[in-house]
């Protein structure tokens, strides 16, 4: 058995579904935990993946690891038009993957020298699927304190030499889950100066970048800027995208991997034996989902009113911050009398018991470094429910805090 498994923590909703296995709440449970898109699938994606054609092409076959290039070049134009001036040749800086899950673990396993550099840095608080990539890659993690008390934004100077010459792999996540926290160009030309001078892999997270506030003001992309800076073939960069967010489609498992062609070659090479390909019907509609940004606006549209609704309702008794992008909100917990301050356990337990809302506990989602843990005394709160659902949830909450009083 593989060792490194013993290092693995529990996964946030399983301790969470133990958190609250005792309790009876008081009225019927809404979840506001899972970050799983509700919304629905746009209809010309579900009408193409019932066409006979697609589907007996779909099952008949053995798919290429590389994927279809119609699917390649749709991606490469997606690009091309939302990270502009990053141009991306669809034979060499792209990889189909099954959704970024599988592809920002997998990637660790391809990608990481542990004798040689045996540390990851990851982001704190993180989305846990780093954590465990890296573990079982045989990385130790120096976990990077991102808190209020920064802006959710540790920068990468603060991290000394003697560090850096160990560290093999860094993982961004940009917009950031669970803070929704996006880095600005200025940002993200520091991370790259930093790969580029100690000869890291930047592995960038960018599920959430098509959710955004400002229709007018899109999050910056690593491959934008690596462009920017004259690195057109996204030298020791890679990103990691899928519709699951952008599309409403987390069922169908599709995402991509672009980036730096030298490391594309070695993930494509691991992948031929992890045997990850991804079915062609999948592929084909995943080409339409690409080819398509109206069906993107609607989605974005349809979050800002679900934020503008639930903010709207809680302000009186809990004030939120509304973040630049995602569809998370992580505010501090409001004081509840009898409860112990910055507790987000005992919060997470209270606001079921009294409401029935489940979120999910801050310090879930990080661990403690430096002697904090960033995430402790904040809850993620994902607004994708229906409005109907997220404004209900609301209202239940500002009446349990009231009662508290």
């Amino acid at each position: 058995m593989n060792p490194n498994l013993q290092k693995l923590h529990a996964y946030p909703f399983a301790r969470l579904g133990g958190l609250l296995a005792d309790l009876k709440p008081q009225q019927p449970p809404l979840s506001l935990a899972l970050g799983e898109p509700q919304h629905r699938a746009p209809d010309f994606l579900v009408r193409a993946m019932q066409e006979e054609a697609t589907l007996r092409e779909g099952f008949g076959r053995y798919p290429a690891t590389e994927g279809t290039i119609g699917l390649r070049t749709a991606i490469s134009t997606f690009i091309a038009q939302r990270f502009t001036p990053a141009r991306c040749d669809p034979d060499r800086h792209l990889l189909p993957v099954n959704g970024t899950r599988e592809a920002l673990f997998s990637v660790a396993q391809a990608l990481a020298d542990p004798g040689e550099r045996p540390l990851a840095i990851i982001p704190n608080p993180f989305y846990q699927i780093y954590e465990g990539a890296a573990l079982l890659a045989g990385l130790d993690i120096f976990y990077l304190n991102e808190s209020s008390n920064n802006q959710w934004n540790a920068a990468p100077q603060a991290l000394d030499t003697q560090t850096l010459k160990q560290v093999g792999l860094i993982y961004l996540c940009n917009p950031g889950n669970p803070h929704g926290r996006v880095l600005s160009e200025q940002d993200l030309t520091a991370w790259i100066q930093l790969s580029q001078t100690h000869r890291i892999p930047i592995i960038c997270d960018e599920c959430y970048s098509e959710i955004y506030d400002d229709e007018a003001n899109p999050p910056p992309g690593l491959l934008t800027v690596a462009a920017q800076l004259g690195l057109s073939d996204f030298n020791l960069c890679l990103v990691f995208n899928s519709l699951s967010k952008r599309s409403n489609l987390p069922g169908l498992r599709s995402g991509f991997v672009a980036g730096d062609p030298k490391l594309i070659e070695a993930f494509r090479l691991y992948r031929t034996y992890h045997g990850s390909a991804m079915a062609l019907h999948t592929q084909s509609v995943s080409t339409l989902a690409w080819q398509d940004e109206d069906h993107v606006v609607e989605n974005r549209a349809l979050y800002r009113e679900k934020f503008q609704t639930f903010l709207s309702i809680v302000e009186p008794v809990w004030p939120m911050q509304r973040p630049s992008a995602s569809f998370f909100l992580f505010p501090e917990i409001p004081v509840i009398r009898g409860l112990a301050p910055q507790d987000d356990e005992a919060f997470t337990r209270w606001l079921f018991e009294h409401a029935g809302i489940r979120v999910l506990p801050g310090s879930y989602l990080s661990r403690e470094a430096e002697g904090v843990n960033p995430g402790a005394g904040h809850v993620r709160i994902a607004l994708v429910e229906a409005e109907a659902q997220v404004e209900a949830a609301a209202r239940r909450i500002v009446q349990a805090i009231a009662e508290s009083s």
